[in-house]
Formats: C-alpha cells, sequence, structure tokens
C-alpha cells in the first residue's frame, strides 16, 4: 500500500516539485491568502461602528470609556439596574430604561466635549436629583466637574454644565451639605493639597472655601459617625505596589477641619485588591458603618467592594469585607460595566427606598494603548519579514562600495563619518556581517528547491497572519458590540424562537451567542414539540424561559405572553446567527420606527396573483413591501394582540392547515390596519442559516416551500387586501437599508 501511495503523490508532482506543482502550490496558497486576509478586512469594517451620535468627544481614551448607571433598591445590599424595574414613559419606545442613563453624548452634544464620564455623587434637593461627575475633557485631556439633573428618579438626565473648572485635573467630585450649606470636595492632587468648595450658586457656581489637608490625597470621602467626622482618602504620591493600595484616616468634630492623622496611618499600603482606595461615598446602615473601596487587582478599578467598619476610634480602626449584593455582568466587553465599575454612590430616599450611581467601563486600563501598541508591533514585524523575504529572493543585499557614506556633501567639506573613522569601521563592519549572514542564509535556503519553495510560502502565510493581527489591533475596535442610543437613552428586548427537540444543539448555539448581545434582557424558547431541555443546559448570559407548548403550531410563536417585560421583541429563528451589532443596529431602527416591523430579509410580493419569491427578485425590482418575522423586531403588545384578534382567525386556521406563513399573515396583518409604511429593511453585514447543517428544517425543498407561501398570498390577499406596492433600499441616510 505504501509505494502506491508514494506514487501517486509523486505522479502529482508534490514529492517530486515539479515546477509546475510548486508554481500551483505556491499560487494557491497566494489567492486563498488574499481572499483571507479580503475577508478578515471585511469582517472587522463590517463589525466596526460609528462613535456615539455626538458632535464631538467619545473618542478612545486610555483611561477608558467610562459611562454611568442607575440602580434601585429596599436597601443598599439589594440593589437592581433600572432596566429591571420597569422605567418607563409611555410616549417613547425606549422603555424599559436600560443602564447606561448618562455617557460621554450627553455632555459632547450640549457643546462639552467629553470622552467619558466617571465618579458619580448624587445630591438629593426635594424630588430632584442631582448628578455630579468626572467630565473628561477632550480639549484640554483633563477632568473637569459636570452636573446632571433628572426629575423621573434618575430615568433621564439633563447635562446642565461644567460645575467646576480648574487648571488643573479634577475628580471625584464629593458632594454634602453642612449648616445649610452645600459643599464640594473633588479630587485635585495636582495642586498638591485637598480643597473644599461652597456652592454660590446651586448647582453651576462655586468658590473656594478653604484648603483642608496640605497633602495630595485622591478621593476622599467623609462621614459623621459617633460624635467625630471621618475622612478616608489615599496618598497618591505612592509607587509601586503601594499606589492605589494605600489608605489613610483621619478625623475632625467638622468637616472644615481642622483635622488630624489617625496613629495607624497608612491603614493600607500593599495590596491593590484589598479595595483601600474609596470606591465611593461612606454610608450607615441599621446603625452600622459601611466604607467603598476600589479593587484594582487585575486592573485599575476592577469592581466595588464593600466593608463593614467594626472598630472607629481615634486610636482603632478595623473593617471586614461583606458582600456588595449587585449581581456581576455576564456579557464581558459587550456590557457597558462588563470589565470594571470602581466608583457606587448610594442615597436612601424620603420614601425609604434606596438609589445608586454607578460607573462601568467595557474595556480595561490602557486598552486603546495597549491595541495601538500591538498594532504597531505587529506591522513592524511585518515589514522585518518583508525584508528578510527580500533577502532570500535576492532583491535586498547589503553589499556596499567601500566609499559608502564617506563622501562629502560639498566640494572642500569631509562627510561626518569620515572625521569619525571609529564609528565607521564599526558600522561598515556590521553591513558586512549583515552580508555574510544573508549570502549564507540565502546557500542554505535555495529557493528553487522543493524545500526552499515551501519555506517561502510558510514566511508568506506568517506575513498574512501579520497583516491580519495589525489590522485587528489598529482598526478592529475594543472587540466590543455595544448597544446603539436613542433620544439620548438605551433600552432593552426580549428575543423569542421558536423550536423543538430536534434542533436543540443549534439552540444551545443560538443561546450562547445572543445572550451576550448588549440589549437583550431575556430569551424566550417556544417549545412546539418533545421533551423541553432544562434552563441550566444553557450558556447564557440571560435569563433563558421556556414555554411548553400544547399543540405543535406555527401561531405559537405569536402568542400573547404577558411575561415578556419589555415592549420590543425579536422574532429570531433559532438557526439564523448574525452579529450583535446588526442586532442593534435593527434594534435601533426598530424604536425610531416602533409601529413597524422591522427585519433582516426583505420580500417583494407582487404580481396577480401574487406569486412569492427571494430576495434576489426584490433586489432586481428595488424594492421590497414584506420583512419576513422569522428575524424581525416588533412591539410585543400591538403585534401579538393583533395577530390573536378575531380578524386574523381563518388566517390562523389556514396557517394551521398549511404549517406555515405565519410570517406572511403577520405582515397582511400589519398593512390592513395602517394607511402608512409598516415595513423596514435593515441590511446585516452577513448572516449564516445553520439549518442548511442539519436536516430538521421544514422548508429544505425550496420550490415546494415557494408554492405553498403563493397559495398562502392569495388566501390572504382575499382576506386582508393587497400589500403596499414596494419601498426602496437604500433609502435610509446612514445606508443600513442598502
Amino acid at each position: 500500500m505504501a509505494p502506491r501511495i508514494r506514487w501517486r503523490l509523486a505522479a502529482t508532482g508534490f514529492l517530486s516539485c515539479s515546477p509546475s506543482a510548486v508554481s500551483f502550490l505556491l499560487s494557491s496558497l497566494l489567492a486563498s491568502g488574499i481572499v483571507a486576509v479580503a475577508f478578515f478586512l471585511f469582517v472587522v469594517s463590517s463589525s466596526r461602528r460609528p462613535p456615539v451620535l455626538a458632535v464631538d468627544g467619545c473618542g478612545p481614551d486610555s483611561e477608558g470609556s467610562w459611562s454611568i448607571g442607575v440602580f434601585y433598591g429596599s436597601s443598599p445590599f439589594s440593589l437592581s439596574p433600572i432596566e429591571l424595574h420597569g422605567s418607563n414613559k409611555s410616549n417613547n419606545s425606549a422603555w424599559p430604561i436600560a443602564n447606561p442613563v448618562l455617557t460621554c453624548a450627553s455632555p459632547s452634544n450640549a457643546g462639552y466635549p467629553t470622552n467619558f464620564v466617571a465618579d458619580p455623587f448624587l445630591y438629593v434637593q426635594d424630588s430632584i436629583l442631582y448628578l455630579f461627575f468626572e467630565s473628561k475633557s477632550t480639549t484640554m485631556m483633563k477632568g473637569n466637574i459636570g452636573v446632571a439633573r433628572s426629575f423621573d428618579q434618575g430615568g433621564t438626565w439633563e447635562f446642565l454644565g461644567i460645575a467646576l473648572r480648574e487648571d488643573w485635573h479634577l475628580s471625584y467630585p464629593f458632594v454634602f451639605s453642612y449648616q445649610n450649606q452645600i459643599y464640594m470636595m473633588p479630587e485635585g492632587n495636582r495642586k498638591g493639597d485637598l480643597r473644599l468648595y461652597r456652592s454660590v450658586n446651586f448647582p453651576l457656581k462655586w468658590t473656594l472655601e478653604k484648603v483642608l489637608i496640605r497633602k495630595p490625597l485622591i478621593d476622599a470621602s467623609l462621614i459623621q459617625y459617633e460624635g467625630y467626622y471621618w475622612l478616608f482618602a489615599s496618598d497618591f504620591t505612592r509607587f509601586g505596589i503601594e499606589r492605589n493600595a494605600e489608605l489613610e484616616v483621619w478625623y475632625s468634630t467638622s468637616p472644615l477641619g481642622p483635622w488630624k492623622q489617625h496613629p495607624r496611618n497608612p491603614i493600607y499600603r500593599a495590596d491593590k485588591s484589598l479595595g483601600a482606595r474609596n470606591g465611593g461615598r461612606p454610608f450607615i446602615y441599621e446603625g452600622s458603618l459601611y466604607r467603598l473601596g476600589q479593587d484594582c487587582g487585575q486592573t485599575y478599578g476592577r469592581k466595588v467592594r464593600v466593608y463593614k467598619v467594626e472598630k472607629l476610634s481615634k486610636e482603632e480602626f478595623k473593617e471586614v469585607p461583606v458582600e456588595l449584593g449587585i449581581e456581576e455582568p455576564k456579557k464581558d466587553r459587550n456590557a457597558w460595566n462588563g470589565i470594571r465599575y470602581h466608583h457606587l454612590d448610594m442615597q436612601q430616599l424620603s420614601s425609604g427606598n434606596w438609589i445608586a450611581v454607578m460607573d462601568g467601563d467595557r474595556v480595561p486600563s490602557g486598552d486603546s494603548t495597549m491595541r495601538f501598541l500591538l498594532g504597531c508591533t505587529f506591522t513592524l514585524l511585518l515589514i522585518l519579514l518583508i525584508m528578510f523575504i527580500g533577502f532570500l529572493v535576492g532583491a535586498v543585499n547589503c553589499n556596499f562600495p567601500p566609499n559608502c557614506c564617506m563622501t562629502s556633501s560639498r566640494r572642500n567639506e569631509t562627510s561626518w563619518l569620515r572625521n569619525h573613522p571609529y564609528i565607521n569601521l564599526r558600522a561598515r563592519r556590521y553591513i558586512s556581517g549583515m552580508s555574510r549572514y544573508g549570502s549564507s542564509i540565502r546557500e542554505r535556503i535555495n529557493l528553487k528547491t522543493c524545500s526552499g519553495k515551501l519555506i517561502l510560502s510558510f514566511l508568506a502565510l506568517v506575513g498574512i497572519a501579520f497583516v491580519c493581527m495589525s489590522v485587528h489591533f489598529l482598526l478592529g475596535g475594543n472587540g466590543a458590540e455595544e448597544a446603539y442610543i436613542f433620544g439620548g437613552q438605551y433600552s432593552q428586548f426580549t428575543m423569542v424562537t421558536m423550536t423543538y427537540e430536534a434542533r436543540l444543539w443549534n439552540l444551545k448555539l443560538y443561546v450562547k451567542h445572543y445572550s451576550r448581545c448588549e440589549s437583550v434582557r431575556e430569551i424566550l424558547v417556544v417549545w412546539n414539540k418533545g421533551n423541553p431541555p432544562k434552563v441550566d443546559e444553557f450558556d447564557s448570559a440571560v435569563p433563558v424561559r421556556i414555554r411548553v407548548e400544547e399543540h405543535n403550531s406555527l401561531n405559537n410563536r405569536f402568542k400573547v405572553d404577558p411575561l415578556i417585560k419589555t415592549r420590543a421583541v425579536l422574532e429570531l429563528d433559532d438557526d439564523i446567527m448574525m452579529t450583535c451589532n446588526d442586532v442593534e443596529k435593527g434594534f435601533r431602527v426598530w424604536r425610531e420606527n416602533p409601529e413597524r416591523l422591522v427585519g433582516f430579509y426583505p420580500r417583494l410580493l407582487d404580481g396577480s396573483p401574487p406569486q412569492y419569491r427571494n430576495e434576489r427578485y426584490a433586489r432586481g425590482k428595488n424594492g421590497y413591501n414584506v420583512i419576513l418575522t422569522g428575524a424581525a423586531f416588533m412591539d410585543s403588545e400591538y403585534a401579538f394582540n393583533k395577530y390573536w384578534s378575531e380578524q386574523a382567525r381563518e388566517g390562523r386556521t389556514f396557517v394551521d392547515r398549511s404549517f406555515n406563513c405565519e410570517d406572511l399573515l403577520m405582515n397582511f396583518l400589519y398593512a390592513n390596519a395602517s394607511l402608512g409604511r409598516t415595513v423596514e429593511y435593515v441590511h446585516p453585514a452577513w448572516a449564516i442559516d445553520t439549518s442548511k447543517l442539519s436536516t430538521a428544517a421544514i422548508s429544505r425543498n425550496t420550490q415546494v416551500h415557494y408554492n405553498i407561501r403563493t397559495s398562502c398570498l392569495s388566501k390572504f390577499s382575499a382576506l386582508y387586501g393587497p400589500l403596499p406596492s414596494k419601498w426602496e433600499f437604500a433609502s435610509r441616510p446612514d445606508g443600513w437599508d442598502r
């Protein structure tokens, strides 16, 4: 058997390395490499997304991309994000309102270009909430103190302006009241001291009251406890392992001072993960004092830790860690606080409930700088590789004439190298050595041999890999697929998919992927047939709910479900895979027009009688009038009630009889209920139909499937009237419908 195999391989030229075989091999590798690079560039460019809608600001920043979210709870240890509390506005498609509620876009759109917002502190005045925060200026690249206002308990915020600006960096605006005055104690360690400001015209005008402590303290927080005012802060002049790992305690009988150091200072000074650096306002709950600290172990500001202070006096200090009670984000970079959250401010409202503001980031500290350096590194490696290949093929060599670099620039003027013979000799020695090494390598790797050509092919593949890595780090963004803001707000939707036991493998892949999309709140699985799986079988970042149906019917897809807590639902078949960015685009478009079906698969159904055709036909006619609801956003309450109305009874019966066309029925019902436009298309960068990998698909016989749907068109047209003529592609300014 072995000789026969060897003869066959030799006959094709791979063992004998005939010129034609080697040429074919090299050309194939080059062509596949070009295709791979082109596909990689396409994926990178298609997955990139435009900046946040701001005139300026919101650019990549080495300090991060911080934003601010709101949390509610009955206690400081039972906080949950705003989207879980059903915050909504009846006249807005942006409900439930979702975190983050304040981003760099708010001050940037108001004329204050900002790269991020962080370090939020609340000040409650009657029923009005004021939010003070660090605003990273893009002009001076330093922090100012911005302020926003909310009349609806933190659901929406109005940016009021910059409350405090100095010639040095400001952050951590600790705001408090004392003797009918409002004070702010921001961090400004670059000035070398800790300063206190008093409000002259709240909230936008402040004046310097006094210097509290002549020491560059950062993130200073104070609280009144057992007869004294206690100040917790850190000395930022520390180096090495002590940086972000030091804590000091000061005390006074008044927040205006004078302040005395605790005899045990510094309390901490060696472990960044302990939460030594403050992470928000201390608070008292059920008679106990709690301090918030930053865990900076893995990256700066990785997360917030809570400590219960068990002993605090002028001689003693002891605290123990306790659980914060906030669930860790599971979507990584696709969540606004998926990588780190380092600041939390909690206030008890007059109702007795608690409200908190937290900042969060989707990238680690120094991420943009690291991406740039890695991109430049791979670019440099690519250049060196190209030079090395040039040495091998003889296009580049190091043979320099003896008088190289020895000529004078003017007639009676000798060159600098001639006047420095030692340096000249060393340089020529290095150049000669490079030439000898190049010749030696070229002799050992004979490119005319089989092994030489294979080595050259391998180097070409390495070069392609370097190109891909350079593009990835320089142009690929931070790796996050973010939600799109609309009307200054974010929101969430519920994904609904219908399946049965033969497609369980497909469903697991579906849940794992889409549960990481930022705006997905819950995945509802409509189980039509067979034994349902258990929820814990899925690798999901969001809750998964399985609704088991008694009868196997396509109408179950649109069944009214009071457990759905979002206005928007995305009906998406379990065999369709696309990027989270495309899903977020569709959600943004639906929020602009919540009365429409917004989806990713257009059709143009026309003719007399109407005939069902594919997307190619719609493209040829440059228009569409139907959106397939196997991949479409809709208003859950409106659409589902419409589908299960008495008007749609006969249509539903026909769907059950043909076991098809539920999506067409929904389009006819929408069109029948409105004289305006009822569908809108969003073009996905790419989409994969995984049903092609399985035998479990009702539409595997395309022609039979199309014939059934054509009969549905005739039936629905007779029941509900004709569909609109068409809407053209590429009518949106952003080009998302091309």
